[in-house]
């Protein structure tokens, strides 16, 4: 998760946002490039008095000038074209969760399984236990299995949301009326926190989302659990 005076993204818990972090310092280092190139012809033109009739006025630099920053544009365009088409890939999925916003909290339904579903809260911070997280932690958690294909449906009861969790390179809107999906696949077994990240009203901040990635086996032991519970 994001510590104080952190600049960089989170680390990467699925093969989606290690994809995303990878186009991210491959369009860093271009621009680091293209501004160190033109801190240098600015440099050069100020401190220097030298000048050339054939750079003021020539047809090749005038094709260089045009046809380089084409070649840059694709070479940016591609990567980010090829992960644009990974993101809204769904491919057989081990399991659906269903997750409804409301003002201000989120549901969740698994809908391969029959009545099971929770309300998650944000815990109050009197009522945080030693090492749980101001803010992020809720009194139920989605859990999921490790290495296996989630189909997550988003929408909301009331106004817009949106389920959001960094780590996982996942983000969609919750909108009312309308059932939109993302899919994600964690890389190892972990807790991610994340908020909704659409201005949903005053409690806005207060409506945490905590995905729990653990071993199939214990998702099973879970999963038996909540359903005897019912």
């Amino acid at each position: 998760m994001a510590h104080p005076q952190q600049l960089g993204f989170q680390d990467a818990t699925s093969p989606l946002m290690e994809e995303l972090l990878h186009f991210h310092d491959h369009a860093l280092m271009i621009v680091f490039l293209i501004s160190a190139f033109v801190l240098y012809i600015i440099v050069a033109m100020v401190t220097t008095k030298i000048y050339d009739k054939y750079i003021l006025d020539s047809q090749e630099i005038e094709i260089i000038w045009t046809v380089l920053p084409a070649v840059i544009l694709i070479m940016i365009a591609l990567p980010s074209l090829r992960i644009l088409y990974i993101m809204d890939e769904v491919n057989d999925p081990h399991l659906t969760v269903k997750a409804m916003g409301h003002q201000w909290y989120w549901s969740y339904e698994y809908t391969d399984y029959e009545e099971l579903g929770f309300d998650s809260y944000m815990i109050p911070t009197q009522d945080l236990m030693p090492g749980q997280f101001r803010l992020l932690e809720t009194d139920h958690r989605m859990v999921v299995p490790v290495e296996s294909p989630i189909r997550v449906l988003v929408s909301a009861e009331d106004v817009l949301h949106s389920w959001a969790v960094p780590t996982l390179g996942v983000k969609m809107d919750a909108v009312p009326g309308r059932l939109n999906q993302t899919a994600f696949i964690t890389s190892r077994p972990g807790v991610f926190y994340g908020q909704c990240s659409e201005i949903c009203g005053a409690n806005h901040s207060f409506m945490p989302i905590v995905v729990e990635a653990v071993l199939l086996e214990s998702f099973e032991n879970w999963l038996s659990a909540s359903l005897q519970d019912l």
